[in-house]
C-alpha cells in the first residue's frame, strides 16, 4: 500500500512539473505577442524619389510609394548611358505582425522575400539567411536626407553599398 501511495504522488508530481512547463511556455508566447510589433507605416521616410550622383559609370534610382494598405510599392533601375542595364520591382508588405522585403530583380519569378528583422528610426534590416546573396537589405536615411542602401552576405562579409540624395527629376 505504501509503495502505490508513493507511485501516485510521484507520479502527481511529474504531473504539477509538467502543466507548469507548458503554462509557463504557453505564458511567454502570450507575453512576446504583447510587444508592439512594426508597421509598415514606419517606413514612411523611405518613400520619394532617389538616385546616385549623377556623372558616374552609371545612375541608379529607386522610387518608393508611401506606406497604404499594407504595402509600399517600389522599383529600381540602373541606367548606363542611353540604356537600362538593369531593373527591379520592389515591394514592401506587412503579413500580420511581420513585415516583408520582396524583391523581383529584372522581373523575374520566383520573388525573393526578406523578413524585417531590425527597426530602429530610421534604418531597416531585412534578412534572408536561405538566398544565396544577399542574405541582407538595409536601408539607412541619414540626418543630412540622404538614403544608403546596402546589401550584404551576412555581417563582416561581401557587401555593396548605394548612396542616393532625393531625386531631383
Amino acid at each position: 500500500m505504501k509503495f502505490r501511495a508513493r507511485f501516485f504522488t510521484v507520479v502527481t508530481l511529474i504531473l504539477a512539473i509538467m502543466l507548469m512547463i507548458v503554462w509557463n511556455a504557453s505564458g511567454s508566447r502570450k507575453t512576446s505577442a504583447v510587444n508592439p510589433a512594426a508597421k509598415i507605416s514606419e517606413l514612411a521616410w523611405l518613400s520619394g524619389d532617389w538616385q546616385t550622383a549623377s556623372g558616374g559609370h552609371a545612375r541608379i534610382e529607386e522610387h518608393w510609394t508611401v506606406p497604404a494598405g499594407g504595402t509600399m510599392i517600389g522599383m529600381g533601375r540602373t541606367v548606363v548611358g542611353d540604356k537600362t542595364a538593369e531593373f527591379e520591382f520592389l515591394r514592401i508588405e506587412q503579413r500580420g505582425a511581420e513585415i516583408y522585403y520582396v524583391a523581383n530583380p529584372n522581373a523575374n519569378c520566383p520573388q525573393t522575400d526578406f523578413k524585417l528583422t531590425r527597426l530602429a528610426g530610421q534604418e531597416v534590416v531585412f534578412e534572408n539567411p536561405a538566398h544565396d546573396y544577399p542574405k541582407r537589405v538595409i536601408y539607412r536615411k541619414d540626418s543630412d536626407g540622404s538614403l544608403v542602401a546596402s546589401i550584404d552576405a551576412g555581417k563582416g562579409t561581401k557587401s555593396q553599398t548605394f548612396s542616393y540624395a532625393p531625386g531631383r527629376e
